[in-house]
């Protein structure tokens, strides 16, 4: 298997060899995987003695139609079934949601799950990539998303709770209230594909919420909590209207009979269900304070299935990976090729004490040389520096942002809008003065009416017609993104938000324009249908945003090298990103 591990994982745009693949290069038998994040206590023996015995007419008849097994998952879930669709995996819901939903723009905070960056870039849109800082613990802080949201002009927010790679949780008031925030936006989507493996909260998810607000949409898997990712299946929940879009687009038979088979199973074993996911949550407690325990190796704070760690100064992602493949038949995640990561961070699924004590020998012997092939790290050292990946990730977030390749942004970037920054100095605001108030207590933004004459809100000068508009001078970073203040420890306490209220009402707020009178709630002043830019054809970047080939610095078609980012002549595979799991 050794020589074939440059090829397997060069042949994947933005993830992993499938465990497929690996087994076929090796005796038939995959690694242990600490790559795919599964439940490892579900389903049950029993359940899966039960599926080999009706495995013939499971895989020989067609399944029930869609309907008939939403309607079995809602009377679980206590859910309407005209509030959900299920589609064959999270990337399929994603797919239609960004086809029918997203017309313009994105904004997601960066690294995430590949998905959300990659699927709207492919179909033209512009991708605002908001980073997460590592000084802050990769911690969302959503008053400065919203801020980030509002200058950009975004239309559509998303949020991953917990956020894939790193973990991070954001608690149920606070999203609620970013949700009411951002009312006046296209969309809203909160994928809480791993939020079952959480325990910060007993009733963490907002699906009820979203059923009442007409912009919101809730994504919600089943492969990664039942430890069934092969079968791909998922879900969504929104508004009737919402919900009813997206399920009168997907094909009556887009189920498979084994997703049939599981759901009608799952009433029966509720109680072993809810078991592993508790010994899942032990289980992350304990993997964390082992791995805590390696010199040099930073362990983030993580409510979901898997933890996100940084290597020791000095180690290669990519070498670790191939050494503990090689060497201990042990499949672990290099997160160089994630926007917003470097290949000084690994992602290591939540797995069974056995398993982990595997590991951390592993890593002990590759990262401090003792097996035959010495150590991966140099020399320990201090300091905060990446490792490959790094590159890549400043000159798509620091200096483009999404909003077009260098030399192209200044051409394609739209009227108005300030010329993306150099690294290290923050995100580009609107030229004109932004009409985002911050609540005095430190609660969420407020959102500005966005039509022109509305009541209370200063007009700009108007433009001579025969006088080119002068360029904005990026602001200080201070004033565009604020950086998060390093914190001790790396999970910072959840932001005290107000109570959320049904509707956004007027708060009293000190503007970021010149004096005004308190803004009206965003529901009572919808932009106007001029606002919107017009569309962007199909496959075309948006307003000089970058396509998904582009934003791994590629053309789609050569190979890439064995290590790190492409060079300049070189390619990641498959750029489209088919075939991609998570």
């Amino acid at each position: 298997m050794a020589d074939n591990v440059a090829s397997l994982f060069r042949s994947t745009a933005a993830h992993s060899p499938s465990m497929a693949a690996l087994a076929r290069e090796s005796d038939g038998a995959g690694p242990v995987d600490f790559c795919i994040p599964c439940n490892p206590y579900f389903p049950t023996p029993a359940m899966f003695e039960d599926m080999a015995a009706r495995l013939r007419d499971i895989i020989t008849y067609y399944p029930s139609g869609a309907d008939t097994i939403t309607a079995e998952l809602c009377s679980l879930l206590q859910l309407p079934p005209q509030c959900v669709a299920m589609g064959n995996g999270s990337t399929e819901l994603i797919t239609w949601i960004d086809h029918l939903l997203v017309r313009e723009s994105l904004a997601v905070p960066v690294p995430t799950f590949g998905r959300w960056t990659d699927q709207p870039m492919e179909t033209g849109k512009r991708v605002d990539m908001f980073p997460l800082q590592e000084s802050g613990g990769f911690a969302l802080d959503l008053a400065q998303y919203a801020e980030f949201i509002r200058a950009r002009g975004t239309r559509v927010a998303v949020i991953c709770n917990p956020n894939n790679p790193d973990g991070g949780f954001l608690h149920k008031h606070a999203v609620v209230q970013f949700m009411d925030a951002m009312a006046d936006l296209d969309l809203v989507v909160i994928d809480e594909s791993f939020l079952e493996f959480a325990d910060a909260e007993v009733e963490p998810s907002v699906v009820q919420e979203a059923m009442l607000r007409p912009n919101v949409i809730v994504l919600r898997s089943l492969g990664k909590n039942f430890g069934l990712h092969g079968i791909r299946f998922g879900y969504l929940v929104a508004n009737p209207a919402l919900a009813g879009r997206i399920r009168s687009m997907l094909p009556k038979w887009n189920l498979n009979s084994f997703a049939e088979h599981v759901v009608f199973m799952l009433k029966e074993h509720g109680a072993e269900y809810a078991q592993s996911l508790h010994q899942v949550r032990r289980d992350r407690m304990d993997m964390s304070g082992q791995l805590s325990s390696l010199p040099g190796l930073t362990v983030y704070p993580s409510q979901g299935n898997f933890l996100f760690v940084r290597l020791p100064v000095g180690a290669e992602g990519t070498v670790v990976r191939d050494r503990m493949l090689t060497e201990h038949r042990i499949l672990v995640r290099e997160c160089g090729n994630k926007i917003g990561s470097s290949s000084r961070f690994l992602r290591l699924v939540v797995r069974p004490q056995v398993d982990v004590r595997r590991l951390v020998s592993g890593l002990e012997q590759v990262l401090y040389g003792t097996s035959r092939r010495g150590a991966a790290v140099p020399e320990q050292a201090g300091g905060t520096g990446y490792s490959s990946g790094t590159a890549a990730v400043d000159r798509l977030v620091s200096e483009t942002n999404g909003a077009g390749m260098r030399g192209l942004a200044a051409q394609a970037a739209a009227p108005g809008l300030a010329a993306a920054p150099g690294a290290g100095t923050g995100m580009p605001l609107p030229a004109a003065a932004s009409t985002v108030t911050a609540d005095p207590a430190g609660g969420m933004p407020v959102p500005a009416a966005a039509s022109a004459g509305a009541p209370g809100l200063p007009q700009p000068a108007p433009q001579p017609v025969d006088r080119p508009v002068p360029q904005a001078v990026p602001q200080p970073a201070s004033q565009v993104v604020p950086q998060p203040v390093p914190q001790v420890v790396p999970q910072p306490a959840p932001q005290q938000f107000p109570e959320p209220l049904p509707q956004p009402v007027p708060m009293p707020a000190q503007p970021l324009a010149p004096p005004a009178q308190p803004l009206a709630p965003a529901a009572s002043a919808p932009m106007p249908a001029a606002a919107y830019p017009a569309p962007t054809p199909p496959g075309v970047p948006a307003r000089g945003g970058l396509t998904a080939a582009q934003v791994r610095g590629t053309d789609g078609l050569s190979m890439a090298p064995a290590t790190g980012w492409p060079g300049p002549q070189t390619a990641w595979p498959n750029a489209a990103g088919m075939g991609q799991a998570l």
